[in-house]
Parts: structure tokens; sequence; C-alpha cells
């Protein structure tokens, strides 16, 4: 079961590690990400700073979607974790379960603008927020577990 799928564009660091897995009680965190499932170095440092009692794996997109269409997923609590608008949103798509996304970091990159201290977004990252407001999906930012949450359309 997703307990949390997260954006935050650092994927596995401290905050993931030592707040939000035993917040949500994950026991498995996935990095969905195309780019990390491809680069060993990549999954062995992020390996080296999820917590020790949990899993990690690192897979695509589209072998995220099928690992947590499994059946033999649903019982393990899981927290995803993805590093951008569009993936979030390709999860949210193809799983119909996901019914909250919580934004937690995305940096300033070209052709982004801030909405909050640690979420900068493109206009194409605006296009698919609003199209998962839409679907009633909900979108939240916070950085840490013990932060408000803050509804993402107060920020547009």
């Amino acid at each position: 079961m997703i307990k949390l799928l997260r954006i935050d564009d650092r994927l596995v660091h401290g905050q993931v590690a030592l707040t939000w897995t035993p917040a949500v009680g994950a026991e498995c965190l996935v990095v969905a990400n195309d780019k990390a499932a491809k680069d060993d170095f990549l999954k062995m440092t992020m390996n080296l700073a999820k917590p020790a009692n949990a899993k990690l794996l690192v897979k695509s997109i589209a072998d995220t979607v099928t690992f947590l269409s499994d059946e033999r997923a649903k019982p393990m609590k899981i927290l995803v974790l993805v590093n951008s608008v569009q993936d979030a949103a390709a999860l949210a798509q193809a799983l119909p379960e996901v019914r909250s996304i919580n934004f937690g970091g995305i940096r300033g990159k070209e052709g982004a603008r801030p909405i909050s201290k640690a979420i900068n977004v493109t206009d194409a990252d605006m296009t698919l927020i609003r199209e998962l407001l839409a679907k009633g999906i909900e979108l939240e930012v916070r950085q840490v577990p013990t932060d408000e949450q803050r509804p993402i359309e107060t920020l547009l």
C-alpha cells in the first residue's frame, strides 16, 4: 500500500530517511525514476542514505507501476519517491490508488518560478498540477511531517 507519494528532487536523503519513513511507517522506499534505475552509482549512494530498517527499490516509472500493481506489493507499507511533477502525474494516471501527492522539494531551474520556499515549477508543471487537481487528487506542500499541510492551490 502506498503510504506516501512524494516529489523531492533529492530523492533519498536525510529528511526522507529520518522523518518521512518513520512518520508514515514505511518499510519499503521505491524510487521511481528512469535515470536512477540505470545508474548503479546513484543507487549505491541512495542505499547508503536509506534507513537501515527499510528496503530500497530503484525502478523506472513503468517498472514502478508494474510493481505497485502487483498484489504482492499491496500488504507492504511503501513510500514512493519521484523527482518531478511529470513522474508523479504519470504514476497518478496509472495507479488509481494515488489520491494524494506530497510536494517536498523541487529546486529552481531554467523556466521555473517559486511557489513556496522549496517548490519551483515550470509552466508544464502547472498544467499537470491543474490536471491532477481536476481529477480530485490532493496536492499538499510539506517539507517534513511536522509542517502544516498546505494545499498547493493556495500557493498558485
